[in-house]
């Protein structure tokens, strides 16, 4: 027995669950549909406030019917009690001989119900059937006529007082429960005190009220799916074209600039249409002229960085030539040729760069990428900014782990990238170290350049990334750089499917963060190393870098530090 409770038990458990994940799923999809569908919105509260009102004019055309049946019953049977009252009293008086007094109401109730049927009859009671009850001293006397048990005792009480009283009161009848409308009134004309009472059946009201309100019911839920049908398409005739609004405007911003919405009409919507499809023309015209503007500067940017070409070819060969026999030269005009050829090496890798720029702008640019080892592309970027490095006073710090790292990349560019970061870095340390770290997980490689130098002024990282900018245009470069080192750093990385991110504060240095993606075409979601050095906690109020901290005993477990 227990086994089967238990097991009865488990059955309706599971029920209860199946039910529950229905119901949350239900529910979900009518989350959903809430806040993407603005027809389904709108038909739903238009359903509920419907209902809403349904509910309450029904509520109010119920009671009232209800109240003016019961009045309209109970008038005609206060009227119809009055009339047989009198007749009772007509066949009651003079009544002397006690003992006949059971017989005599029984033969007056006769009276009364034959004259009622005779009355009903001709169709002068509004009342409809009653039966009569006549009783000289209420439940417990023996001298009564009729169904003295279904009248209530409160009512007796105010009738034996010889008030007129009615009451609202339902009776067990033979396993049926009736309600009867029941009207006491006292007789007079005899010595002894006597009531009458008549009780009105109310079966024909109750069943006028329940046709009313089946009647509405039904009227209630047809008006309200007649309104939910009503709602949905006055709803979908104006979402219908805020729906195309929107898909046209998709489209437009997805680069279709011919996309237009169709007029049709003079109404709201129609005008909104005109209105989007000059916005959308203004648009397109705007987007041609910059498209037209841009090309016409990068042809410009590529035909003026060719035509240099030529004359500084000739330039830098007389500049060689003087170069080569400066120590003839004056002391003066032996550094004047100096700095020409200085100079001339900026001119040449300016050209270079903007050629550069040109070529990514006009995305012409090919990423030529290889399965290869990330650490000695690294070393060479070291390798080639230790002149520099050494003339700033700065020592290069390189932690690369001991396993390889192998990547798919454009060895070329990330080699140029890493050249940037570390010639950047070097230009900004203040004669500070510079720490060059590689790191790498399952998806992706990271490689962070960190300066101990003057750092970045808070909104400065998402700027450092603009062609020409400088932080401090009065600063003195030490590695003669061009300007466009670190823009052209961003495009290379973002060919490569990667990020080239900057941090920095004021006294912390500045940290460059460059991650790629191990496999081109497998994108990766977080970087092996923090963009923030742990240092970077400082900022939140711990103690600063000073000019004179020794970073040379700087250790980072699983890595390896060469000093360049």
């Amino acid at each position: 027995m227990k086994q089967k409770i238990l097991a009865f038990a488990f059955r309706v458990l599971r029920l209860a669950r199946r039910a529950g994940a229905y119901g949350r799923e239900r529910a979900a999809v009518f989350s959903v549909l809430w806040r993407r569908s603005l027809q389904f919105k709108v038909t739903v509260s238009t359903l509920a406030l419907s209902s809403a009102v349904a509910f309450v004019l029904g509520m109010v055309l119920q009671n009232q019917i209800t109240t003016r049946l019961t009045d309209t019953k109970r008038q005609a049977a206060i009227a119809q009690t009055l009339q047989v009252v009198a007749t009772a009293e007509n066949e009651l008086v003079g009544i002397s001989d006690q003992d006949a007094l059971p017989d005599r109401l029984q033969n007056v109730l006769k009276k009364i119900t034959s004259s009622s049927s005779d009355d009903q009859g001709a169709g002068a009671s509004a009342a409809g059937a009653f039966e009569p009850v006549l009783t000289a001293g209420g439940s417990s006397s023996t001298d009564s006529a009729g169904p003295i048990s279904k009248v209530p005792e409160g009512l007796q009480r105010f009738t034996e007082a010889n008030e007129v009283a009615y009451q609202t009161h339902t009776v067990d009848d033979g396993g049926a429960r009736t309600t009867y409308l029941i009207i006491g009134a006292p007789v007079t004309s005899t010595g002894r005190p006597i009531q009458l009472y008549l009780l009105f059946p109310m079966t024909a009201e109750q069943n006028t009220v329940s046709t009313v309100q089946n009647t509405l019911l039904v009227g209630g839920l047809v008006l309200l799916v007649l309104l939910a049908g009503i709602s949905n398409l006055v709803t979908r005739q104006v979402v219908r074209p805020v729906r195309s609004a929107a898909a046209a405007a998709a489209r437009f911003a997805g680069g279709e600039l011919d996309e237009r919405l169709p007029v049709t009409g003079e109404d709201d919507l129609s005008r909104l249409a005109v209105s989007y499809n000059e916005m959308a023309a203004s648009i397109q015209r705007q987007i041609r002229q910059l498209e037209e503007f841009g090309t016409l500067q990068r042809r410009f940017t590529s035909d003026v960085s060719h035509e240099l070409r030529t004359p500084l070819t000739t330039v830098r060969m007389a500049a060689d030539v003087l170069h080569a026999s400066r120590e003839q030269f004056p002391a003066g005009l032996a550094r004047s040729t100096e700095l020409l050829v200085d100079e001339l090496d900026r001119f040449e890798a300016l050209l270079g760069d903007l050629l550069e720029i040109s070529r990514l702008d006009a995305g012409v640019e090919e990423l030529s990428a290889e399965l290869i080892d990330v650490a000695p592309i690294a070393r060479r970027a070291v390798e080639q900014v230790r002149v520099i490095a050494n003339t700033a006073g700065s020592e290069v710090e390189l932690e690369l782990p001991d396993e390889e790292t192998a990547a798919e990349i454009d060895a070329r560019r990330v080699e140029r990238i890493l050249r940037n970061l570390l010639a950047n870095a070097v230009d900004h340390s203040e004669g500070r170290p510079v720490r060059l770290t590689l790191g790498a997980d399952e998806h992706a490689i990271a490689i962070t350049v960190r300066d101990y130098g003057v750092g970045l002024r808070p909104g400065e990282a998402d700027l450092v990334f603009n062609r020409f900018w400088r932080a401090d245009p009065s600063r003195n470069r030490r590695t003669g750089g061009t300007g466009l080192g670190l823009a052209i750093s961003h495009e290379d990385a973002r060919l490569h499917g990667g990020q080239l991110e900057a941090w920095g504060a004021p006294g912390y240095g500045a940290s460059f963060r460059l991650t790629l993606p191990r496999r081109q075409g497998v994108p990766f979601e977080e970087s092996p190393l923090p963009l923030a050095p742990p240092d970077g906690a400082a900022v939140n109020g711990q103690a600063s870098i000073g000019s004179g901290a020794d970073y040379s005993g700087v250790i980072v477990t699983g890595l390896y530090r060469e000093d360049v």
